[in-house]
């Protein structure tokens, strides 16, 4: 059973952000980006269990081809996407967004 995607005010920003950029590069980009967010959110809804704990209850997975990572939290019916994070920032903005370990 697929859960239901909640995603936070916050990670609505990141991923605005992110589309906006690709999309600045090269017309479509940002859509792919989206496509492949979208892919990674229907492969946490159907079992988010298969995704590593990062920190506390947060789990993470990898979005395909882009530099991101989208981390989750989930219980039986949802799963809350908190934070859509590039690589490229520091992990601190992890820890205070998510209150790492």
């Amino acid at each position: 059973m697929a859960r239901q995607i909640i995603v936070l005010p916050e990670a609505e920003t990141d991923l605005s952000t992110a589309y906006w950029w690709y999309e600045g590069r090269d017309a479509g980009l940002g859509d792919e980006f989206l496509r492949c967010v979208e892919a990674a959110f229907a492969k946490i809804a159907k079992n988010p269990l298969q995704f590593p704990k990062r920190f506390d209850d947060s789990r993470r997975i990898l979005v395909r081809r882009f530099p991101y990572a989208v981390y989750f939290e989930h219980d039986d019916d949802t799963v809350t996407v908190q934070y859509v994070f590039h690589f490229a920032q520091s992990p601190g903005r992890l820890e205070d967004r998510l209150g790492g370990d």
